[in-house]
């Protein structure tokens, strides 16, 4: 199975080789038809410690790496 990938921007760098990525979505409500978005967070694997706050940034999924880490950021956006 392929392994999914996100686009998103990144919030957060306060931890070490971790950063904290917002992924939005755009969704139909069921009753009121409006498009709406709907926004998530990933704690995603950053090696080298090169993303900064509000880079646009692609993670891909990968083998856990610790208790909630299980994205990493693919190395031509890092």
């Amino acid at each position: 199975m392929p392994k999914r990938i996100l686009q998103g921007v990144v919030v957060s760098t306060l931890q070490n080789k971790t950063v904290t990525v917002r992924v939005e979505r755009r969704v139909k409500h069921p009753a009121y038809s409006k498009v709406i978005r709907r926004s998530k967070k990933y704690a995603a694997h950053d090696e080298q410690n090169e993303c900064k706050v509000g880079d646009n940034v692609s993670i891909r999924e990968c083998k856990p790496i610790s208790k909630r880490k299980t994205w990493e950021i693919l190395p031509n956006n890092a």
